[in-house]
């Protein structure tokens, strides 16, 4: 497995921006595809964006579309969500995933219950 460590949320108002980051270590970041999902309290987790293991293949849930951006660094080991005009509809704990099997597209159907390697999630609030 992948061990997955989320960084950069925080307390904001609607309309600022955030950059959240995972830090990945224990095995080839660079052929997995890498995915964002996010849980707000007494919802299930949901799929936000994912990034293909070569930086193509971008998926956004249609709520972020124009807003987000995934990027990731394969010589840093780090995937990147970059979140624009923040909502408050956006608050959450934001989890960042690593793809099932090398090569493979992480696309908006997976569900959290296929991918079995996660980080610890970095809570993003986005006050009105």
């Amino acid at each position: 497995q992948v061990q997955l460590v989320e960084s950069g949320g925080g307390l904001v108002q609607a309309g600022d921006s955030l950059r959240l980051s995972c830090a990945a270590s224990g095995r080839t970041f660079s052929t997995y595809a890498m995915g964002w999902f996010r849980q707000a309290p007494g919802k299930e987790r949901e799929f936000v964006a994912s990034i293909g293991w070569n930086g193509n293949n971008r998926y956004y849930t249609e709520s972020v579309k124009g807003r987000f951006t995934i990027s990731r660094d394969n010589t840093k080991n780090t995937v990147y969500l970059q979140m624009n005009t923040l909502k408050p509809e956006d608050t959450a704990v934001y989890y960042c995933a690593a793809g099932p099997r090398p090569y493979s597209l992480m696309v908006p159907t997976m569900a959290p219950k296929d991918l079995d390697s996660w980080g610890q999630g970095t809570q993003v609030t986005v006050s009105s």
